[in-house]
């Protein structure tokens, strides 16, 4: 008999959200937990998802690199998310440790090249980030750079892009940036809620996820 589909999500802090990782079922209290209840309460097709949750606080895009083979390959994804990039960008301001676009993008591909063929179905989420400061501003310049590289990345892989930057500054226009992501960065509930809607809207193409 077929396996449930195995639905895989690797990131940073915003996918990880507080996941115990000691416990591999362990779903964290972000848009990961959104999705897969919506997958569990799905009667038919995806109805049988397994859900991983692989996001580790602070990681670049070169962190999941370092742990690609050891942890995400292994999982066997059918469903592949990819989310990566704020961390990328938040090191040279805090750290004085940047990631040109280019190598954030060359480190996107060779993590997708890496995997089996065929290859999962894959998603791609765009990074945001909600300056709550002046200073803060300019740093969009830099977020701007990997927002771009996983779009051409997507197109490039044939990966849904998860388009998250838009909907989140027009909500926390609307609504104050701290109702989204006090500080800019990490989600609050509404703030996952629209990570997850934008995921389901970004994956409805590609077939049997529910909403």
């Amino acid at each position: 008999m077929p396996h449930p589909a195995r639905f895989v999500f690797v990131g940073d802090s915003i996918t990880d959200c507080g996941r115990d990782r000691s416990d591999p079922a362990s779903l964290g209290e972000g848009y990961v937990r959104h999705i897969a209840d919506a997958l569990a309460g799905h009667a038919g097709g995806a109805g049988d998802a397994e859900v991983r949750n692989l996001g580790v606080s602070g990681d670049r895009a070169v962190d999941l690199e370092a742990r690609w083979a050891a942890e995400v390959l292994p999982a066997q994804a059918d469903v592949l998310t990819l989310y990566v990039g704020v961390n990328d960008m938040w090191r040279r301001f805090d750290s004085d440790d940047p990631t040109s676009a280019a190598d954030f993008e060359a480190t996107l591909r060779r993590l997708l090249d890496a995997l089996p063929s065929p290859r999962p179905r894959l998603l791609l989420i765009e990074p945001f980030f909600l300056p709550v400061t002046t200073d803060q501003e300019s740093w969009l310049d830099d977020l701007d750079g990997k927002r771009a590289a996983v779009t051409r990345v997507a197109a490039d892989y044939g990966a849904a892009l998860v388009r998250l930057h838009d909907p989140m500054t027009s909500t926390a226009r609307d609504q104050g940036i701290p109702a989204i992501a006090p500080d800019g960065v990490h989600p609050t509930p509404a703030g996952h809620r629209i990570i997850a809607d934008a995921w389901h809207e970004a994956a409805a193409p590609l077939g049997g996820l529910p909403r």
